[in-house]
């Protein structure tokens, strides 16, 4: 059995925008620190000192590198072969790397976004070579192009991508938006999953939920999640798959029960299997009740990963481990959990 890290993180720095084309270097983000003044409250275990600036928004930079322990190469991917002896020492085959710097929106028009995604991608597609098929990653569209987005996704599908980044609201819109059917025909099309990760795209939700990062990044997961199956857009892509990445999964038997009642008032029903039916993963976290999601949803679309270069990088997958150990959960489960679900859901 191998152990799939369905959800890792990479750490952008210089080597991430010196893939940027001749002539844009103009939308590097800049790197500002704070050497006076009041600190800034950060959702990490300590104040914020170091800022990504783009696109007039204003970020915090990694703030925990100390508390979780990885050494500045490995978290930033400066030397891929680092990062591959430390999952090595954690028994993690293959990782699933998601951007950092793009859980918020970074431009404020097309060709900036456009742009950034570019470089980010080659740079990912690079990594991928490098790691000899170990790290995968989800490649970034540039959604405010819709013409360019084919091209990109089969670049990243060539070198390496195994999913798309979206967030919530992208282009300050719901999923079901037929703005999205070039990003949803093009990834079913190149056979790659649709991975909502906890973030928000929405240049008005950021700003309005300043400060309280559980309303900007989870709720709008949760509600991006509800709209999916309300509106039933599985349906009209049948053979795509879908991921809600990095939000836990204690939200969802409320979300269902919240379906049910609203489906039975336009007339249908949530059929018995609401995340196999509808081709949808969920990663769940040692602190949720496993047990009693793998009764109330199966355990055939749930994933798990670290949250590599944000957090303790051994807490979910080695506590995922001692539940196996001390019986709270059949070893099969855990078997799919760490192996079989991702690869199925990333297509590995």
């Amino acid at each position: 059995m191998a152990t799939i890290d369905a959800d890792a993180h990479v750490i952008e720095s210089h080597r991430t925008w010196s893939h940027l084309a001749e002539g844009e270097g103009r939308f590097a983000p800049m790197v500002l620190e704070q050497v006076r003044g009041e600190a800034r409250v950060a959702s990490g275990p300590r104040a914020a000192n170091k800022f990504w600036f783009s696109g007039n928004f204003i970020q915090p930079a990694d703030d925990n590198a100390d508390e979780a322990g990885l050494s500045e190469e490995s978290r930033e991917l400066g030397d891929v072969r680092a990062r591959l002896r430390h999952m090595d020492e954690l028994a993690i085959d293959v990782q699933v790397l998601y951007p950092t710097i793009f859980l918020q929106p970074t431009a404020r028009d097309a060709e900036h976004e456009r742009a950034q995604f570019r470089a980010y991608n080659r740079w990912l597609a690079e990594i991928w070579q490098v790691s000899g098929d170990r790290l995968r990653w989800a490649a970034c569209a540039p959604m405010s192009s819709p013409h360019a987005i084919y091209d990109e996704l089969a670049f990243a599908k060539d070198h390496g991508a195994c999913c798309v980044f979206l967030r919530p609201f992208e282009c300050e819109r719901y999923v079901g938006d037929t703005y999205f059917e070039p990003l949803f025909k093009a990834a079913e099309a190149l056979d790659l999953a649709i991975a909502f990760h906890s973030a928000n795209a929405s240049y008005q939700d950021i700003s309005f939920h300043e400060g309280h990062n559980f309303a900007r990044f989870k709720l709008a997961m949760v509600a991006q999640f509800h709209w999916l199956l309300e509106f039933e857009l599985p349906k009209k892509y049948p053979r795509l798959r879908w991921a809600f990445i990095e939000a836990a999964a204690g939200w969802l038997p409320y979300t269902l029960v919240d379906l049910e009642k609203r489906l039975k008032r336009k007339g249908r029903r949530l059929g018995a299997d609401p995340l196999g039916d509808n081709n949808i993963w969920i990663t769940v976290e040692t602190t949720d009740d496993i047990p009693y999601l793998i009764k109330r949803v199966g355990d055939r679309n749930l994933v798990i990963g670290t949250d590599y270069g944000h957090t303790d990088t051994s807490a979910q997958i080695e506590a995922l481990r001692l539940l196996k150990e001390n019986g709270r959960m059949p070893a099969g489960s855990v078997d799919r959990i760490l192996d079989a679900n991702p690869r199925a859901l990333y297509a590995l």
